[in-house]
C-alpha cells in the first residue's frame, strides 16, 4: 500500500531549504497591585543581572540554566567550517529543531522577524523550575518568552535579549479510565495527561497506538501539544472532533506572579476559558493539560491525486467540478486536509476517519470517474490513490509508510514526520495569509463565485484550502463546543481555512549555499498578497486563525478572537497587569512595542 505524502502538509513551503543536509494556590486577592509599566532590561543595561544573580537561578533550577544558540548564529561565527556544517545538518528534521533551545521549525519571515536564541534559557523539568524562572523575569524585569516545540509562525518562542521558559523536557504522559476535574463533579470520563513539552506523536503513541483511543490534536507530529492546545488547534479528522481546546478538561498553569494554579470549568473558569484559544504565551507557561479522549474509529483513510488541465477553460471546469464534489460528497465528518488550486493544476491530499476502503473508494469515484472521461481536457499526474487502514496503526512509525523516522542516532524509535513536513523546516517565510470562508459559499448559487475566486487567485500564488481548520459540516455538538472556546466563533461557521503562503532558503551568512535572492522574496510576497486578495474579498469579515495567519495582519484582533477580545483581555490585564507575557498580536501586545521591551503610553 502507498500513502506516501498523504499528510504532506503546508506543501507551499515544500523543498524551499537548500541546505545539505508549587506552592497552594491562593486567591487572586493576594497578588501585588500592578506598578507602572517599564522598559524591559537589556543585557547591555545597568539594571541586567549579575553573574551571581544567573548562578542563583541556575541552583534553583538544577543546574539547567543554558545559553542557547541558533544554527544560523554558529555558521555566521564559523562560515562553511565542519562546525557549521555540523549544526545546519538537523535543519530539515523538525523533532531535532524542537530539541534545540535555539530552534525554531521556520527560521525567520521577511521584514518581520529571524530566529534569535535567548541570552539564557531555563530547560525546566517540573512546575516548580517554571515558578522560579518566571519569578526572575518579573523580578528582574527581563522580557520572557516560552517554548514548547517552536512551531510559532509569528515567532513567538524566540527573541533576542530574552530568557527562555523551555518546557521540551516536560514530557510525562498518564491515561485515565474515568477524570474528573479537580473540585468539579461531573461524570468521569476517559482522558490523558501530558506535561507541556510533549510532542503530538509521543500522544498519538500513548493513547491510539497502545491504548487504542483518539486525543484531538495537531496534524504535524512534532508539534508541541501546549501551544496547539492554546491556539485553539486543529488536527486532520476535526471535523468530527473538533478543536483541540474545545476537549481540554483541566491544565496546571504558572501566571505572572509565580503562583501555579490548577483550572478548570469550576476552578478560575475565566483563566481556564483562555487557555481554550487565547493563544500560548500571553496569559501564563501552561506545564500540564488533560484533555477528553474519544472512542477510536475502526479506520483512518486518505485520497491523494494530482491533476493537470489542458486549457484555461478545462482548467476552470476542473475546479468547479471538484468544488462540487466536495460540496456534495465530502463536506461531512469524515473528511479533512487538503485541497490545492495552482495555475493549470488541482490537488487532494485529504484524509478521512470512519470509512472503511471501499467506502473511502467510493466518495471519490464519482470526481475520478468525471476526470476519466475527458483524457484530452486532463492529465492524471499522480494518483488516484484512495483507501482506509486500521487507526490504531496510524501513528505507528514501522506500519505507516507516510511516516518518516527520526534518523539521528539515540531517538526515541517512535519518533517522526509525515513525508513532506521536513520540507518546511528551517524555511524563511516570504508571505504568508489565511482567512476562513464560510459555508455559505459551497451552497449550489454561490460555488460558481468560489471556483472563479480560486481560479484567479492560483494565477497569482497556489491555493491551499485547509477543510479541517473550519467546522461547518460537522456535528452540531462539535460547532457548539467550538463557539464555548475562546478563539473567533466564525470558526464555527466557516467550511475551511484558505492559506496562501511562500517560502525560501534561510537568507543568512556562512550557509554552504548561495544566497537567496530577497528580490524574488518580495516578489513572491507580493503574489501571496495578490492571490489572498481575491478569497478574502469573497468575505472580508470571516476571520483567520491565530497560529497560521499573517504577521502583518492590522485587524488581528477582531481576525483572531472576534467579539471574544474584550473578555480575553479583561482576564489578562487581571492576571498579568505588568504584562510580563508578551506575544506578537497576543492579548495585550497592544500595550507594548512591537519587540515587547517597550510599555505604549495611552
Amino acid at each position: 500500500m502507498r500513502k506516501r505524502d498523504v499528510m504532506n502538509r503546508r506543501r507551499l513551503l515544500k523543498g524551499v531549504v537548500a541546505l545539505p543536509f508549587f506552592a497552594a494556590t491562593p486567591s487572586f486577592s493576594a497578588v501585588l497591585p500592578a506598578l507602572a509599566r517599564v522598559a524591559r532590561i537589556r543585557p547591555s543595561d545597568p539594571g541586567w543581572p549579575k553573574a551571581k544573580d544567573w548562578d542563583e537561578l541556575s541552583r534553583a533550577v538544577g543546574g539547567n540554566l543554558l545559553r542557547p544558540r541558533t544554527i544560523w548564529q554558529v555558521c555566521a561565527e564559523a562560515p562553511r567550517t565542519q562546525i557549521c556544517l555540523a549544526s545546519i545538518k538537523d535543519a530539515r528534521n523538525p523533532i531535532a529543531l524542537g530539541d534545540n533551545p535555539g530552534g525554531t521549525q521556520v527560521s525567520g519571515w521577511l521584514g518581520a522577524w529571524t530566529a534569535s536564541a535567548s541570552a539564557y534559557a531555563v530547560a525546566v523539568r517540573s512546575t516548580a523550575d517554571v515558578v522560579a524562572g518566571v519569578n526572575f523575569a518579573r523580578q528582574h524585569n527581563l522580557r520572557m518568552v516560552v517554548k514548547g516545540g517552536g512551531h510559532s509562525y509569528l515567532g513567538g518562542s524566540n527573541a533576542p535579549d530574552s530568557l527562555l521558559i523551555w518546557t521540551r523536557a516536560m514530557n510525562r504522559i498518564d491515561l485515565h479510565d474515568a477524570f474528573v476535574p479537580s473540585g468539579c463533579s461531573t461524570p468521569p470520563t476517559p482522558a490523558v495527561t501530558v506535561e507541556a513539552g510533549c510532542m503530538w506523536i509521543d500522544v498519538y503513541t500513548a493513547v491510539t497506538t497502545k491504548a487504542g483511543r483518539y486525543v484531538q490534536g495537531g496534524g504535524c507530529t512534532s508539534v508541541g501539544v501546549a501551544g496547539l492546545v492554546l491556539g485553539g488547534g486543529f488536527g486532520s479528522f476535526s471535523k468530527r472532533y473538533g478543536l483541540a481546546s474545545a476537549s481540554l478538561l483541566q491544565a496546571e498553569i504558572v501566571t505572572a506572579d509565580g503562583i501555579s494554579r490548577t483550572v478548570n470549568a469550576l476552578q478560575e473558569p475565566d483563566l481556564f476559558w483562555t487557555l481554550k484559544g487565547g493563544g500560548g504565551g500571553s496569559f501564563g507557561v501552561v506545564t500540564k493539560i488533560t484533555l477528553q479522549t474519544h472512542d477510536l474509529p475502526e479506520s483512518f483513510g486518505w485520497a491523494q491525486l494530482k491533476l493537470k488541465a489542458s486549457s484555461r477553460e478545462a482548467h476552470r471546469r476542473l475546479v468547479g467540478r471538484l468544488v462540487d464534489h466536495y460540496a456534495e460528497n465530502l463536506f461531512n465528518p469524515h473528511w479533512g486536509e487538503q485541497l490545492v488550486f495552482h495555475n493549470d493544476e488541482v490537488h487532494a491530499a485529504m484524509v478521512c476517519q470512519g470509512l472503511d476502503d471501499g467506502q473511502a473508494k467510493l466518495a471519490w469515484k464519482p470526481f475520478i470517474d468525471w476526470v476519466r472521461a475527458s483524457p484530452a481536457d486532463f492529465i492524471i499526474k499522480d494518483g488516484p490513490r484512495v483507501g482506509a487502514r486500521p487507526a490504531r496503526r496510524w501513528w505507528d512509525i514501522e506500519a505507516n509508510p507516510g511516516l518518516v523516522s527520526d534518523p539521528r542516532a539515540g531517538a526515541a524509535h517512535n519518533h517522526g514526520w509525515w513525508r513532506g513536513d521536513g520540507d518546511q523546516a528551517s524555511a524563511f517565510l516570504h508571505g504568508y495569509e489565511s482567512q476562513w470562508l464560510p459555508a455559505a459559499l459551497l451552497e449550489p448559487a454561490q460555488r460558481g463565485r468560489l471556483a472563479d475566486a480560486l481560479v484567479e487567485a492560483a494565477q497569482f500564488q497556489a491555493v491551499e484550502l485547509h477543510i479541517n481548520k473550519g467546522l461547518a459540516g460537522a456535528l452540531p455538538e462539535v460547532r457548539e463546543q467550538a463557539r464555548q472556546c475562546a478563539m473567533n466563533p466564525r470558526v464555527a461557521d466557516a467550511f475551511a481555512l484558505m492559506i496562501v503562503a511562500a517560502g525560501g532558503a534561510p537568507p543568512f551568512a556562512g550557509l554552504p549555499i548561495a544566497a537567496p535572492s530577497m528580490a524574488q522574496a518580495r516578489r513572491d510576497a507580493e503574489s501571496v498578497a495578490k492571490a489572498a486578495a481575491v478569497l478574502k474579498a469573497l468575505s472580508p469579515q470571516s476571520g483567520s486563525y491565530i497560529s497560521e495567519t499573517d504577521f502583518f495582519r492590522e485587524d488581528w484582533r477582531e481576525a483572531f478572537w472576534g467579539a471574544n477580545y474584550a473578555k480575553l483581555k479583561t482576564i489578562k490585564d487581571r492576571y498579568d497587569p505588568d504584562g510580563l507575557f508578551f506575544v506578537h498580536h497576543g492579548v495585550g501586545s497592544e500595550d507594548w512595542s512591537s519587540d515587547g521591551f517597550t510599555p505604549v503610553q495611552s
